[in-house]
């Protein structure tokens, strides 16, 4: 077994950990309001929900240059960047008058996501042993879910006391506290860091592993477990996004909706260590599968329900379900990701998972334009069940820590 703590404190606690919560209370506080700021401007519900699309569209367009520059420049610097585009996102957003303004605020902060996330990916997947792996992941996981559960309460106290657009202000102060710790606690104590002239040098320097060579040499992998991933991406995307859509399809107020946002946040950040767990212990197959089946059925039960009570109640179950599934894309990425080139690799692999973020909503925005957002919450239950037969064919094909029989037949275990 590996040696050593599981979380370093100076780097992984205070370096990623914290900061990570503080940036995800900001996304956490202002993706309920996004569809209402987007009405109040003058987009319909089904625009309002293309725009939550866009939110996804912006992550897809930063995945492959994140995973380039990270590679360069190193995962610190990239987190620092990707905070301050998010920064100027929300101050947009905040401001945004009409509606291409707050589309152009709406792809900087998921590109800033994209960035952020990939950064703090590729740097826990370096300096974590596979038997811990899943815990460490799924851990990360769960401190964004901590976000997110803090985000919408304190985005709805705000609303009461200030108004909507005061939660933007709420967004960049808590991404400024991440900025501060990651700029704090980002490195080892003592470590010579690179000047400004020699990552500006970096950036600039050819990669010894290119963007084509990772997507040629790992297209067998990106074509079939690379599927898996973008049906996972699509129905967790369709978690965050169908609870603000389908309250303000009942008429329940923004207040309200962050409330029962948070709610489901709240149960969503339940079980991301025992998730993690199980998935060291027993492999990934045990994690991915039921949490997709669990997802899939409170997605087909969702648009059966007529009041805010009901809505907490399938919102809670579905956020169980999530909330199982934390890590699960993170450490299947970690599992298969090369030791060279691996900041490119989870690049393209996070795409993947972003195109998935942008299906789940695109379909539930068709399903608002057809007139039956009822419709395209249905069919995502039906996708969560063909990523379960997605996991099942390919996760054992391609990790040797799908489950135990994999492991043994790789040696890994002697029972």
């Amino acid at each position: 077994m590996p040696e050593g703590p599981m979380f370093p404190l100076r780097t992984v606690v205070l370096g990623t950990f914290v900061p990570t919560i503080f940036f995800e209370l900001g996304a956490g506080a202002v993706i309920p309001i996004i569809v209402a700021t987007a009405t109040n401007i003058g987009f319909s519900l089904s625009g309002a929900a293309f725009l939550v699309t866009v939110l996804a569209i912006g992550q897809i367009l930063m995945d492959v240059p994140a995973g380039a520059i990270a590679g360069r420049v190193g995962d610190r610097f990239s987190m620092l960047a990707a905070s301050v585009v998010a920064i100027i996102g929300l101050i947009l957003a905040g401001l945004a008058s009409n509606p291409p303004m707050l589309v152009i605020a709406v792809l900087l902060i998921g590109g800033a996501s994209s960035s952020y996330f990939l950064a703090r990916q590729s740097y826990l997947t370096e300096i974590t042993h596979p038997l811990r792996r899943a815990r460490v992941m799924s851990t990360l996981g769960g401190i964004h879910r901590v976000g997110y559960f803090i985000g919408p309460f304190a985005g709805a106290g705000v609303i009461y006391l200030a108004g909507l657009r005061a939660v933007y202000v709420l967004a960049i102060v808590s991404t400024l506290i991440a900025m501060v710790f990651v700029a704090a606690f980002g490195h080892e104590k003592g470590a010579e860091l690179p000047t400004m002239k020699q990552r500006l040098a970096a950036a600039t320097t050819k990669p010894a592993v290119s963007m084509r060579q990772i997507v040629t040499q790992y297209w067998p992998v990106f074509s079939t477990l690379g599927i898996a991933v973008l049906l996972i991406g699509a129905v967790r995307a369709a978690r965050v996004n169908v609870l603000p859509l389908w309250t303000e399809h009942l008429g329940i107020s923004p207040e309200t909706t962050s409330l029962v946002f948070g709610i489901a946040n709240a149960a969503d950040m339940l079980l991301f260590y025992p998730a993690g767990k199980l998935m060291d212990s027993r492999g990934r197959l045990w994690v991915g599968i039921p949490a997709m089946t669990i997802m899939g059925a409170s997605l087909v039960a969702l648009p059966f329900t007529t009041t805010v009570f009901a809505v907490s109640i399938v919102a809670t179950i579905l956020g169980l379900g999530n909330g199982i599934s934390s890590g699960i894309l993170m450490t299947l990425g970690a599992d298969v990701a090369p030791s060279e080139g691996r900041s490119q690799f989870l690049g393209v692999w996070r795409l993947f998972s972003d195109f998935g973020g942008v299906a789940g909503p695109a379909i539930l925005a068709g399903g608002a334009l057809l007139g039956s957002l009822a419709g395209g919450i249905w069919v995502m239950g039906g996708i969560s069940i063909l990523s379960c037969l997605a996991q099942a064919r390919w996760v054992p094909k391609w990790s040797v820590h799908a489950s135990r029989s994999t492991r043994r037949a790789a040696g890994l275990l002697d029972d």
